[in-house]
């Protein structure tokens, strides 16, 4: 009577499931808060001149970490009395959060984790959609109570970023740790969409081209990034003197410096991304009334003192080293082409497994798109207001970049796409391609005959053009039979080499048309006889008696001859004779 019934139990497993997946994001958000914490708390000890207590060292470690999940925050403590908006997000910090929640997700929804778990205690897992929603919640817990706590610190957060874009980079971190769990999959596109689009996301080629859509992009992307690190790297090399100066004026302790190193490193992802808007032409702001473009730089900066911003270009305009700098943006289209060919036209397959230009072409228009979607995201937390009046705009500005890096990948990429697609599809005429064996053994004089016939031209008055050698081929083969207009080809024009032209060529005779079986054919004979019982008795190791090989009794062939006449009468070989003494045949 007392005993559960199996939904019940099943029931009640889900939801200790549910809770350990809650409890799995609130211990993701502590590890990452905590780790925060220890590190600010290092620097608080080792300071000799603390600005506040523990407890103010504590509300900012959750402010700065409140930061690294978007969160805007504010300086109430200035000069002139005004609270001053802190909007720049240092990118390093929010590699650890993002990491920490797609882990405790993905984590949570693992389907082997969930069998294992299972076999042990007979419990079933949650779905992907509780596992979500229970590591979100678990998270934003830990989230709104820090939020809390960080109130009456000196970087306290403001209330209207907590749910944009705190949650949403919390919410969209949990769920790419799911779809990780679930194995990556590209569909099928929910039920709300046009069904044209469902039935373009449930084909596999849509989805092939799609994922090689976005890892070019991704290509491209990363190509930026690192042509700004680059560029952020030369103009620290050439003004390492104020660069130095920084950060040496802005602490005089060793424990100061190190907060500025660590502060400095955490803003090296910015950096690269303000160099890729440099590189791409619309550049960033410094200030309300400066930006810096490879054209030069216009205003007057508004320029904290800070070690990175010595790469900031000097005033005037722009000279041939300013100018390099589009280099950038050719290098990432490049890099776009080049990963999208690779998947269009790949070298081991035939030039007839390819992808059609047209495709090729769409495919990287999508990747253009990729690409100037993701530079405008990144670009969009790359900066931000530092304080107010002319520090209220600091960085690159989003929706100029984003297109930039949409325009520059495809008008470069596209025609570059194109040329490398014809490159990797050349013809095995041109004998440029890896996979297409050159004719080998041709004389020279055969060789060279050819080499003047494709100068004069295809035999059809219509000189040969570089870009369509294979208009002589086809002509050619016309006039040999190859390739007639209502007749089959013929070997005379077949590009392949007979065999009698091969070096060392020796005709073989046909094998006799004799049975091997016959009785008194070559097979049966006594030499050939005695020559393969000499060998079987040799091979054997002296096991085999030694008596003669002689052909069986000649009634006995006879007798199995009128077995095999009998055999061949009856057509059911398994019918034996019918017993006088026995019963009938059953009809």
């Amino acid at each position: 009577m007392t005993q559960r019934t199996p939904k019940v139990t099943v029931r009640r497993n889900r939801t200790l499931a549910l809770v350990s997946a809650l409890v799995k994001g609130v211990v993701a958000a502590g590890l990452g808060l905590g780790s925060l914490t220890v590190l600010v708390m290092v620097v608080w000890i080792s300071s000799p001149y603390p600005d506040s207590g523990p407890g103010g060292a504590l509300r900012a470690a959750a402010g700065v970490w409140l930061l690294a999940h978007g969160a805007g925050l504010v300086r109430p403590d200035t000069l002139s009395g005004v609270p001053a908006p802190v909007g720049m997000i240092p990118l390093l910090l929010v590699l650890g959060p993002v990491w920490l929640a797609h882990r405790a997700a993905r984590d949570a929804a693992d389907p082997q984790e969930e069998l294992q778990e299972g076999a042990r205690d007979g419990s079933a897992g949650p779905s992907r959609a509780g596992a979500f929603c229970a590591v979100t919640a678990g998270y934003l817990l830990v989230v709104a109570g820090a939020a809390a706590y960080a109130r009456g610190g000196p970087l306290h957060p403001d209330p209207d970023t907590l749910a944009f874009p705190v949650a949403v980079v919390v919410a969209g971190a949990a769920a790419a740790g799911v779809w990780t769990a679930a194995g990556r999959p590209f569909g099928p596109a929910p039920s709300w969409s046009p069904l044209a689009v469902q039935e373009a996301v449930a084909r596999t080629l849509f989805r092939r081209r799609a994922e090689a859509a976005f890892r070019s992009a991704a290509a491209g992307l990363t190509m930026l990034l690192g042509g700004g690190a680059l560029l952020v790297a030369v103009a620290l090399g050439r003004n390492a003197g104020a660069a130095q100066d920084a950060f040496l004026g802005l602490a005089g302790d060793w424990s100061g410096r190190v907060a500025v190193l660590l502060l400095a490193a955490a803003l090296v992802p910015n950096a690269a991304l303000w160099g890729a808007a440099y590189g791409l032409g619309p550049g960033f702001s410094l200030g309300t009334g400066a930006t810096a473009t490879p054209l030069g730089l216009d205003g007057t900066p508004a320029l904290p003192r800070f070690p990175l911003l010595a790469a900031v270009p000097d005033q005037g305009a722009g000279a041939l080293p300013n100018w390099a700098a589009l280099a950038v943006p050719v290098a990432a289209a490049l890099a776009v082409a080049w990963f999208a060919v690779r998947r269009a036209a790949p070298a081991d397959v035939p030039p007839a497994r390819a992808w059609s230009s047209r495709e090729t072409v769409l495919v990287m228009l999508l990747a253009a798109l990729g690409c100037g979607a993701g530079t405008a995201l990144l670009t969009a937390v790359a900066g931000g207001p530092i304080g107010t009046g002319a520090l209220s705009q600091f960085g690159p500005v989003w929706w100029l970049t984003g297109p930039a890096a949409l325009v520059w990948t495809a008008v470069i990429g596209v025609p570059a796409a194109l040329l490398m697609r014809l490159w990797r599809l050349r013809t095995p005429g041109w004998a440029w391609r890896r996979d297409v064996p050159e004719a080998d053994g041709l004389p020279v004089a055969e060789a060279d005959g050819e080499e003047e016939e494709e100068e004069e031209g295809d035999g059809t008055g219509r000189p040969r053009r570089w870009w369509a050698p294979w208009r002589g081929r086809r002509a050619a083969a016309g006039e040999d039979g190859t390739a007639g207009p209502g007749g089959p080809a013929s070997p005379a024009g077949s590009s392949v080499p007979s065999p009698e032209a091969a070096s060392g060529f020796e005709p073989y005779d046909f094998l006799p048309t004799d049975p091997w079986h016959e009785k008194d054919g070559p097979w049966h004979g006594k030499e050939n006889r005695e020559a393969r019982w000499a060998s079987l008795k040799q091979g054997s190791g002296g096991l085999m008696a030694d008596f003669p090989a002689e052909r069986t009794a000649e009634p006995t062939a006879d007798r199995a001859g009128q077995n095999d006449r009998a055999d061949r009468a009856d057509p059911v070989p398994d019918r034996r004779a019918a017993d006088p003494d026995g019963p009938g045949a059953t009809p």
